[in-house]
Formats: C-alpha cells, structure tokens, sequence
C-alpha cells in the first residue's frame, strides 16, 4: 500500500476514535485503541518502536521511541494537549529522518477539533508538495 493511500486509511480510523472517544483521554488510551483499530483494518502495526541514533562512532540503539509505526512506511506521533507546539513537529521530523521515512502524521487527540489536530509532517517527500499541512526540508 502506498504511504499516501496508508496516511489517508490512519487518518479516517482515527477519526472515528476522535468521535467515538473524544478529547482528552491519556495519549496511551489513544495509542492502544488506534494501534488495535489499525490492526483490525489488516495493517501491520508496531508501537513503541525504538529509534536507533548514531553519534560519531557510537550507535545507541533505543535512542527514541516512535509511537506508531504503520506498514514499515508510515510514522504517527500522538499527543493528547491543548495545541500543538514548535517541537512537536521537530520531534516527528527528527523520527522520519533518523528511521529514513518520508512521511509522518501527528495527531493531537486533545484538540477542540479533529482538524485542528493533525499535522502532517513531511522529509524529502515531493508527492505533496503542495499540501498546506505539511512541514518540509530536504
């Protein structure tokens, strides 16, 4: 499945947890429902996936954890805060680059609104350029 048609099926199942849920549960209550709705649908879904880094000679093997992994090819961060900030997406872009993905979705379950919470995040990824969720660097 293409990262594009798998970023569009884990955007509408977690709206369907954003309506049946709502806002303001802990990010694991959101992370758990959404990793077994996804699993549901047929994907393949790993969560609390380590993130290796590399600093000069050393690899530190769980440097990170990512959230969601999705298919080997998509990165979803979930927050569960009023609103977004700066670092959030730092941090997403931070994932995609050291697990070499093009692609990631933060969504924010404790928004006042669905939209209001996703982000889409964005690495050397030309297919959406001209999305107007997306953050971009080569």
């Amino acid at each position: 499945m293409h990262v594009e048609t798998l970023a569009r099926e884990v955007v509408n199942v977690a709206y369907r947890l954003y309506r049946e849920a709502g806002p303001g549960l802990l990010e694991t209550v959101y992370e758990i429902a959404l990793v077994d709705m996804l699993r549901e649908r047929g994907l393949e879904v790993k969560n609390q996936v380590p993130v290796p880094m590399r600093l000069g000679n050393r690899t530190f093997e769980v440097a990170f954890r990512a959230d969601i992994l999705v298919e080997q090819r998509l990165l979803v961060e979930l927050k569960s805060i009023e609103r977004f900030l700066p670092v959030h997406a730092k941090q997403t872009l931070t994932y995609l680059r050291l697990l070499d993905l093009p692609l990631g979705l933060l969504l924010n379950f404790g928004a006042p609104t669905f939209r209001d919470g996703i982000r889409r995040v964005v690495l050397g990824h030309r297919e959406t350029a001209g999305s107007s969720l997306r953050i971009h660097t080569d």
